[in-house]
C-alpha cells in the first residue's frame, strides 16, 4: 500500500478529530475504493488522442473529457464520495456548501438530489443567473450571500451550525480521494502515461489526480497551471506556507481561488513537479482552438492546460504521452460569445477598421470593392455622416471584416492606403 508521506488531513467533519496522522493519510486503496463506490453514479469520460495538438506539440497529446461528465465537470465525482460515505451521519438538514459554479450546481446540489437528501448552496452576489438556475435546476437552494467566495463559506460554515452538513469545495479528503478516481480512468485507458497537466484552483483535483499517478508511476509528470490573474498555488510553493493572493478577474473563473486548502498544499508539495501560470488571452485561445479544432467546449478553468502548452509555460519531450485535464465544459453563453470575438481578433481571424471617405457617390461601394477583391468578409458596417471636426463632405465607415491571419490583415491595410484611402483606426480589437 502506498502512502504519502507527512500528509495530515484536514477536514470539516468531527470524526477526523481524534485519527492519528497514520490513519489520516490517503491511500492507492482508498482511490480505488471511491471508484467503487460511485461507479454507475457518474460517468468513465472518454480520453481521447488528437492528432493536431499531436503535430503541434511533437508529442502524443490525449485529452481527458471531464467536460462530459454528468453535468460537465468532474466535481460530481468528490461530492458524490462524500455524501455516500457519510449518509449515516450527515445533519437532519442535509448538506450545506458555499460555490461560485461547478460545486454547487454540478457537485453538491445533483449528488445531494441523488442521494435524496436536501442541499443548500450559498453563493456570492456576482454569481451570474446562469449558474444560480442551474443549481437550482438540480435541487439545490440558493442563498445569495458575500461580495467573495471567502464571505460566501463563512454563511454557509454558519448554516452547518443549525444542522446541516458542510460540505468543503477542496480541502477534505473525501473529496480529493472522489476527484482523484478520473486519474485511475486515465491510468486503466493509457497506463504508460508520461505527462499529466490539470488546472489547480484550491488544490483538491490536482491532488486527488497526483496522489494516484505518484502511487502508480512516481516517474509521471504532474504539471499544475493556475490562471496568472489569481496565482495562489504558486505564491504559496515559492513561499513555504499557504498564502492568500489578491484576484483579478478571469474567464478561468472556476480556478480563480485565492487561497490553496490545507491538505491540498501539503499533497501539491509532495506530489507536483511543477506548476506554472496562464495568462487571460491563453485561456481564450485555448478555448477556441479546442472548439474548432476537436469540437470540444472547454470553460476558461478546463482550458488551461492546453493554454500552457501553447504559451510554452511547460516543456514536454518529443514522443511522450501527455494528457490534458479538461476538468469542466460550464460557461455562460454570453462569456463565451465574448471570448470566441476576443480569441478570433488576437488570431488575427476578425480586424476593425475605420475609413474616412469623400461623401460623394459610389466611394463606398469601391471601399467594399477592394476589400472584397481582397478576399475579405463584411460582418459588420457603420456609415456615419457630419462628424464632429471633420470635412463637411466627408463620412465615416467603421468595418468589422473576417480574415485569415494577422497577414492577410496587413495586405489589406497595405492595399487601401495604396488606393488613398485614409485609414483612422486599425487595430485588431478596435471597438467602437
Amino acid at each position: 500500500m502506498t502512502k504519502f508521506p507527512d500528509l495530515k488531513v484536514v477536514d470539516f467533519e468531527p470524526e477526523h478529530a481524534g485519527k492519528s496522522q497514520d490513519e489520516q493519510m490517503i491511500s492507492i486503496d482508498e482511490f480505488k475504493h471511491a471508484a467503487q463506490q460511485i461507479k454507475g453514479k457518474v460517468f468513465k469520460t472518454p480520453l481521447v488522442h488528437s492528432p493536431t495538438l499531436t503535430r503541434m506539440f511533437g508529442s502524443h497529446i490525449y485529452l481527458k473529457l471531464e467536460n462530459l461528465q454528468k453535468t460537465g465537470s468532474f466535481k460530481i465525482r468528490g461530492a458524490t464520495y462524500k455524501m455516500l460515505t457519510h449518509l449515516k451521519t450527515l445533519g437532519s438538514g442535509g448538506v450545506v456548501a458555499a460555490s461560485a459554479g461547478n460545486h454547487a450546481q454540478e457537485g453538491v446540489a445533483l449528488a445531494a438530489r441523488q442521494a435524496g437528501i436536501p442541499a443548500t448552496i450559498v453563493m456570492p452576489e456576482w454569481v451570474s443567473i446562469t449558474k444560480q438556475e442551474a443549481t437550482r435546476s438540480y435541487g439545490g437552494k440558493v442563498i445569495i450571500a458575500g461580495q467573495t467566495l471567502g464571505e460566501s463559506l463563512k454563511k454557509a460554515l454558519a448554516l452547518s451550525k443549525e444542522g446541516k452538513t458542510f460540505i468543503h469545495p477542496f480541502d477534505d479528503s473525501d473529496i480529493i480521494i472522489g476527484q482523484g478516481t478520473l486519474a485511475l480512468e486515465i491510468f486503466e485507458d493509457m497506463p504508460d502515461t508520461d505527462v499529466i497537466i490539470c488546472p489547480i484552483g484550491g488544490g483538491g483535483l490536482i491532488s486527488g489526480v497526483a496522489g494516484v499517478a505518484k502511487a502508480i508511476n512516481p516517474k509521471v509528470k504532474i504539471i499544475g497551471v493556475q490562471a496568472a490573474a489569481c496565482p495562489s498555488a504558486l505564491e504559496s510553493l515559492r513561499k513555504g506556507q499557504i498564502i492568500k493572493v489578491k484576484s483579478n478577474p478571469s474567464i478561468a473563473d472556476g480556478i480563480s481561488v485565492r487561497q490553496l486548502g490545507v491538505l491540498p498544499f501539503k499533497m501539491i508539495q509532495t506530489c507536483v513537479d511543477d506548476v506554472v501560470l496562464v495568462k487571460e488571452e491563453d485561456i481564450a485561445g485555448a478555448i477556441l482552438m479546442l472548439l474548432e479544432r476537436k469540437k470540444t467546449l472547454a470553460e476558461g478553468a478546463g482550458a488551461v492546460a492546453l493554454a500552457a502548452l501553447v504559451n510554452k509555460s511547460v516543456k514536454i519531450s518529443r514522443k511522450s504521452k501527455v494528457v490534458l485535464l479538461i476538468s469542466g465544459g460550464n460557461v455562460d453563453s454570453p462569456l463565451l460569445d465574448r471570448i470566441i470575438k476576443h480569441g478570433l481578433s488576437r488570431n488575427g481571424r476578425i480586424t476593425r477598421i475605420q475609413v474616412q471617405l469623400n461623401d460623394t457617390p459610389g466611394h463606398l461601394a469601391r471601399l467594399l470593392e477592394h476589400i472584397a477583391r481582397l478576399k475579405a468578409n463584411i460582418l459588420h458596417i457603420h456609415h456615419v455622416r457630419n462628424v464632429n471636426d471633420k470635412p463637411i463632405f466627408s463620412s465615416q465607415v467603421k468595418l468589422e471584416i473576417e480574415t485569415r491571419s494577422i497577414d492577410h490583415i496587413k495586405e489589406i491595410i497595405r492595399e487601401l492606403k495604396t488606393a488613398r484611402y485614409h485609414i483612422i483606426k486599425k487595430c485588431p480589437h478596435w471597438t467602437s
